[in-house]
């Protein structure tokens, strides 16, 4: 179904299904660590209510409903429960009349949760303003990185694989991705050097395996 909300453009949301969203959820917004709700994904359009384009971090980026509290450029960490993918997203746009538990995400970051669009509705969990250093450098840093480096991919899933610490001012992560083309099907190593301190990076790499 296609669904226009009076932004200038068709905001295209795909509900196969009806949904029945979790008003606990909303109500218990401060005491939960996370917040139960769903997903849906768009293509975005060419205007946002935020004036921030869906193209934000390579498409990391989201609406929220109107009756939320979330604000524009506000960041929300998505993750998918079935297997434990987390991503980090912007805040650029709102829709009306749906529940405050939905967010609407862009169809890569969809897929960066590992979630096959034709599903069209997901089951997650998602925190406001999350500060896991995991989720910041494997979801949002490297995966921006990845994609940048392969404009034709979009990456469909990504696996943490170590952490360490060479020096007391340097913290090393390394993350799989999964990137997907109309051809192939590749995997790409992402590696982060930074200073936990100033969180600075130190250096990159990408490679592919």
């Amino acid at each position: 179904m296609y669904s226009n909300y009076g932004y200038g453009y068709p905001f295209q949301t795909y509900y196969p299904y009806p949904i029945f969203q979790p008003q606990d959820a909303y109500q218990d917004w401060q005491r939960q660590n996370y917040i139960k709700g769903q997903a849906t994904w768009t293509e975005g359009g060419t205007t946002t209510q935020c004036n921030i384009p869906w193209s934000y971090y390579q498409y990391m980026t989201a609406a929220v409903s109107s009756n939320s509290p979330y604000q524009c450029g506000q960041t929300l960490k998505v993750k998918n429960p079935q297997n434990a993918r987390e991503i980090i997203v912007t805040v650029v746009d709102s829709v009306p009349n749906v529940s405050a538990t939905n967010i609407n995400l862009h169809r890569k970051a969809f897929e960066a949760l590992g979630a096959n669009p034709a599903i069209g509705v997901l089951a997650i969990e998602f925190q406001p303003s999350p500060e896991l250093e995991q989720v910041k450098w494997g979801g949002k840093y490297l995966l921006e990185v990845t994609q940048i480096a392969y404009p034709n991919y979009h990456v469909t899933d990504y696996l943490f694989v170590e952490k360490t610490q060479p020096t007391s001012n340097k913290i090393k992560e390394i993350y799989d991705y999964t990137l997907q083309s109309q051809q192939e099907r590749i995997k790409v190593r992402g590696t982060v050097v930074y200073n936990p301190t100033t969180e600075r990076v130190i250096s990159f790499d990408i490679k592919e395996l």
